[in-house]
């Protein structure tokens, strides 16, 4: 078979200049950047720096207050990424189910995923609001007295379910696309080989998912870290200064608000060496047990 060939041994190329010029200039350029600030301890008003070299990360790491915030990014990505998982399959699972009024399930569920992440914290906002909140009232039915930016983990509780609220479409919609692509003759022959329906869909239907699980759950953890940024910053904003936050907004904080330029540049490439290790991570354990058909 003859290979597609240009006329042109320049036009392959030209083609992928666009796309490395938008590499280069919004990835490539400010994270080189960001490693030649963390080594300095700069001025945010003149633009001169001194060179500290490791401080900025040393003070990073042992600091009580990152120490913090890690940890609860850590609790929030899991959770968040878990939950999301958990809720869309089960949603995707009783859509595919639905006979009668299929349209109008799916769309009753995909379409919080049109709203945008500070859209989302905003509606967060409002539902846990200390005066007119439902689930401020819901939640006091059973004597807890939510007290959202105020007390740390109500802020964070707030923060984890608004964040799963707005993921869980995403993930709903790749599991019923999924299970839509499983042929009849494999869930018929399921049937009959197994009359439990829990136990035919964790052997049967759910490890044909696996390749969609494993895409979930890096865009998830991905989510997680960096795109609640929005929804967090509605939640945070203009709240005491012990509210949770993640990693990335406290990179956010610090170097826009508090003017630590160096030090929130070393922030950022710790954030960025963790999420490279996380995601050999990830294809290099979990990866190894998909079997993709």
């Amino acid at each position: 078979m003859d290979k597609a060939r240009f006329g042109n041994p320049w036009m392959p190329y030209l083609l992928l200049a666009p796309q490395m010029a938008i590499i280069l200039v919004f990835f490539l350029w400010p994270a080189a950047e960001a490693i030649r600030s963390s080594f300095y301890l700069e001025n945010p008003f003149t633009g001169q720096g001194t060179f500290v070299g490791i401080e900025n990360y040393t003070d990073a790491l042992t600091g009580s207050d990152y120490q913090r915030t890690a940890w609860f990014t850590l609790v929030f990505t899991v959770l968040v990424s878990v939950l999301s998982l958990a809720l869309g399959l089960m949603f995707a699972v009783s859509a595919d189910r639905v006979l009668r009024g299929q349209s109008t399930y799916k769309t009753l569920l995909m379409w919080v995923y049109a709203i945008a992440p500070p859209v989302a914290g905003l509606i967060g906002v409002m539902l846990f609001d200390q005066h007119i909140g439902p689930l401020v009232d819901f939640f006091a039915l059973f004597g807890w007295q939510m007290q959202i930016g105020v007390n740390y983990w109500d802020t964070g509780f707030a923060m984890i379910v608004v964040s799963t609220w707005k993921q869980v479409p995403y993930c709903f919609i790749f599991f019923l696309s999924g299970l839509q692509s499983i042929p009849n003759s494999v869930k018929e022959a399921s049937a009959i080989d197994c009359r439990s329906e829990t136990r035919r869909f964790w052997t049967i239907t759910f490890p044909l998912l696996a390749p969609t699980t494993f895409f979930l759950l890096i865009l998830n953890i991905t989510y997680a870290m960096f795109e609640t940024f929005g929804t967090i910053d509605q939640i945070v904003k203009d709240q005491p200064g012990n509210s949770p936050v993640t990693l990335v907004y406290k990179v956010f904080r610090d170097g826009f608000r508090g003017n630590d330029i160096g030090g929130s540049s070393a922030q950022s490439v710790i954030l960025m060496i963790v999420v490279l290790l996380l995601t050999i991570a990830q294809f290099r354990l979990i990866e190894r047990r998909i079997h993709y058909t």
